[in-house]
């Protein structure tokens, strides 16, 4: 099934030629404060991505993470991390519905802010789940 989403204003779209994984919703203070909330992704190696649009795509980056972000509109689209090359991550409300997706985790929990509540039918990790 071939997914496809972009970002806010539309500069950069994208599409997910290959398998994505189902949701994962990571609570880590900063995928909480590069989306403002959570982030909710799925993931497919970065092969399986095609860009368009990319001349408006930015990214941050920390030692280990770069946040993939639309520089027109500020939408967050995308993670990477160095520890795993050719991994990349797509935040979840940016897909286009349908997603035939579904939330299988939540990551980080004891990170979470104080106001959010938990979904109880969704499994929780204080830390990473095991065998990401």
């Amino acid at each position: 099934m071939s997914r496809t989403g972009g970002c806010l204003c539309g500069s950069v779209t994208y599409e997910i030629t290959g398998e994505a994984r189902d949701i994962v919703n990571c609570h880590c203070s900063r995928c909480r404060r590069h989306t403002g909330h959570y982030m909710a992704a799925t993931s497919t190696d970065a092969d399986q991505l095609e860009i368009s649009g990319a001349g408006s795509l930015r990214w941050y980056a920390t030692a280990d993470v770069e946040y993939g972000f639309c520089g027109e509109c500020g939408s967050t689209l995308f993670w990477r991390t160095l520890r795993r090359p050719g991994y990349v991550a797509i935040a979840a409300g940016t897909l286009t519905p349908p997603t035939g997706l579904k939330t299988i985790a939540a990551i980080y929990t004891d990170y979470a802010s104080d106001y959010h509540s938990f979904d109880p039918d969704v499994p929780g990790y204080p830390e990473d789940r095991p065998n990401p």
